[in-house]
């Protein structure tokens, strides 16, 4: 690409970029998120660019022994197959030594044929060392030196391809969370004068997103492993803008040099807000791409009735005029390719007539992915009495994350337990293959973790577009698009200390005595909270309407 391009351009920064499960270069919610919003913007031919990691042996495969241990295995992809690589490179200083980057691109085009080029850095080229080589090989490393390094890479050497690349005109950096945040230190390099860095020129450029509440989830370096990586002295002359408590944290880096600053749900930005009380903070509440994750019988529906929902998903609004015979015949077949999938790898013999519950998403312990499990009693008594039951989980826990590992045995050993009884499954290898076929086959949507942990969520947002309600804790987007019996249900108070037993009173409470009995006895009050559940929720948390936002509030503000 040579020469200056025409028009002003977004560069979006994230460490994981997910856009097809045959792609592995994402591990969860915050690598879908930005390849949905990558793929709005080809939609409403926004002018974007994104910058992401090669990431060549994935985030892992999944396979979980009989005992529910979670083994990890590299996944095995052709890069060739999907990707292009591109005559550029760039190089990256990492402990004095000159680190070549080389660049492949996807190009992911809209409904009207308006393309988003994507680009992946790779440092795997014969010229750099064996070390250097495996920087771009996993995604979240196992270490922090490594994790530093693929920090700079994403940061400094995006910034240094995408100008070698021929994007001399970018209007605003969006990072995509910390990781991006050191894209900061080449933007001043260049403001650089006698009398120090242009540090608002920097700032008017870049957009902030922050994506978790917890603190332990904002990536913090020590200074000593910076001076090292960086084989010098800190580079930069204002280590108050970047150091607290001899750390370089990479969120304050990023707040620090951001114009615009965002949560992502209006909760997300009370608690960040009170994380990071010198910062304005914003919010935009997420939403997931429409047509990627709605199944092909609820498309057919749409387009029936109100052509144009793909590239304007408030049409979706229209759902309530829909007869209730259809959407529930569109559902059975949806529903149809999840139980056939999960009897042809579990061999449980789940049907297709009876209730079943989802609960599918990364494996940590705010996630409480057992909590259901807390009353097995309970539960087989609501089973045996009120209603037959289903349930369906699935996700990853991160490779160290000793305590997530310890809950998927933890699920494993409850559902056997309930064999003969209730048939539940833990399915492996949680992708975006397998998520869309489970939040477009459930009949119900759980979700309860810890308030306030949850900073936004959308699989309950994909669930919504195929008619699915949702039932979760009041926490993240669910108390924007919570509806009481309406688009689906609460569990617990809204309140952030809400206690664990009004929670579990309100998850077999509900359950037992409204939930199950009118998707059994009231199908038409079922259905109605169905076509609410699209009207409302997924006509608003969409990332058409989520970029829209970011266009008229940080983009070209």
């Amino acid at each position: 690409m040579n020469g200056s391009l025409e028009n002003k351009r977004i560069a979006y920064f994230s460490m994981e970029i997910g856009f097809d499960s045959r792609v592995p270069t994402y591990s969860g919610g915050l690598g879908i998120l930005a390849g949905d919003t990558l793929k709005a913007c080809a939609d409403l031919k926004i002018p974007i660019i994104g910058i992401t990691l090669l990431a060549e042996s994935g985030y892992f495969f999944q396979k979980i022994d009989e005992e529910g241990n979670q083994i990890e295995m590299p996944t095995n992809w052709s890069k060739d197959d999907f990707l292009k690589l591109l005559p550029v490179r760039v190089s990256v200083n990492i402990e004095g030594k000159e680190v070549q980057v080389q660049v492949w691109e996807y190009m992911m085009k809209g409904f009207d044929g308006y393309s988003v080029p994507l680009y992946f850095l790779d440092t795997n080229i014969d010229e750099n060392d064996e070390y250097q080589r495996t920087l771009t090989h996993y995604l979240y490393g196992e270490d922090k030196k490594y994790r530093l390094c693929q920090e700079i890479i994403l940061g400094i050497g995006g910034v240094r391809a995408i100008e070698a690349l021929g994007y001399n005109n970018i209007e605003k950096y969006h990072m995509n969370e910390g990781h991006a945040s050191l894209l900061v230190i080449e933007l001043l390099e260049r403001t650089k004068k006698e009398n120090g860095y242009d540090i608002e020129a920097v700032r008017k450029q870049c957009i902030f997103t922050t994506h978790t509440p917890v603190p332990a989830g904002h990536d913090k370096f020590s200074c000593d492993l910076v001076r090292n990586v960086f084989h010098s002295a800190l580079p930069f002359e204002m280590p108050e803008m970047f150091c607290q408590d001899d750390e370089i944290n990479m969120t304050l880096i990023g707040m620090n040099f951001s114009h615009y600053i965002n949560g992502v749900a209006k909760r997300h930005q009370e608690v960040s807000r009170e994380m990071f009380p010198d910062y304005k903070i914003n919010f935009i509440t997420n939403g997931v791409h429409s047509f990627s994750w709605t199944a092909d019988p609820f498309k057919k529906l749409y387009d029936k009735y109100f052509p144009g929902w793909k590239q304007n998903p408030f049409f979706l609004k229209c759902a309530l005029s829909i007869p209730e015979k259809e959407i529930w015949e569109a559902h059975q077949e949806a529903k149809k390719p999840l139980i056939d999938y999960v009897n042809r790898q579990e061999n449980v013999g789940m049907d297709y007539d009876i209730f079943t519950i989802g609960f599918a998403r990364r494996v940590t312990p705010y996630k409480r992915a057992d909590l259901l499990f807390t009353d097995i009693n309970r539960l087989l008594e609501i089973n045996e009495k009120v209603g037959k039951i289903q349930i369906i989980f699935a996700g990853k826990a991160h490779p160290q994350d000793v305590e997530g590992k310890e809950l998927i045995k933890s699920v494993f050993s409850r559902i056997k337990e309930l064999k003969d009884k209730i048939k539940a499954v833990y399915l492996e290898n949680y992708d975006m293959k397998l998520g869309k076929l489970i939040t477009s086959g459930v009949d119900l949507w759980l979700n309860n973790p810890l308030r306030p942990r949850e900073a936004s969520g959308t699989s309950g947002m994909k669930a919504a577009h195929n008619a699915i309600p949702s039932f979760s804790v009041l926490d993240g987007w669910w108390i924007e698009g919570h509806i009481e019996n309406v688009t689906g249900w609460s569990i617990g108070s809204d309140k952030v200390e809400a206690p664990e037993d009004k929670d579990l009173q309100d998850l077999y409470g509900k359950l037992e005595k409204i939930i199950i009995p009118m998707f059994y006895n009231q199908r038409s009050e079922w259905l109605n909270i169905m076509k609410h559940s699209i009207a409302i929720n997924a006509s608003f948390f969409n990332t058409h309407r989520m970029i829209q936002q970011y266009v008229t509030n940080a983009y070209f503000k």
